[in-house]
């Protein structure tokens, strides 16, 4: 049975502090989605908007900074296929106006995991003692 978490919204908004230049970057975005064919996920998966580098950052750090942290677990969840199986931090995305957006995921993902919510792996199954 797994253990009932909460969310620390104040540890999250302290995160989100210690960086406000995020913050700016996020303001920036137009979302032109010029950064998209910069991304190989986006083009190998029929152009799924999901798959967008600018989408990822606003819907994940984005969100974080609108809600001013004050998240809940099932919020981070949903997160946590944006910003894990639908980036892989190449660093490839490209923004005409010069915002990381691998770092801006990169951030995310740390809130995420500060909060126990992380990317799953694939159980690997162990071999029968004979």
């Amino acid at each position: 049975m797994k253990a009932v978490q909460s969310v620390d919204s104040k540890s999250i908004r302290k995160m989100l502090d210690q960086n406000k230049n995020t913050e700016f970057f996020l303001s920036v975005c137009v979302s032109c989605g010029m950064c998209a064919d910069s991304c190989f996920l986006y083009v190998n998966n029929n152009k799924d908007p999901s798959y967008m580098p600018s989408y990822k950052a606003v819907h994940s750090l984005g969100r974080l900074y609108r809600k001013k942290g004050k998240v809940s677990l099932k919020e981070l969840e949903d997160m946590k296929d944006l910003i894990w199986n639908k980036c892989v931090l190449c660093t490839r995305c490209y923004c005409p106006v010069g915002i990381s957006i691998p770092s801006m995921i990169a951030q995310a993902r740390s809130i995420c995991r500060s909060q126990g919510i992380c990317r799953e792996y694939d159980q690997v199954e162990q071999p029968k003692q004979l």
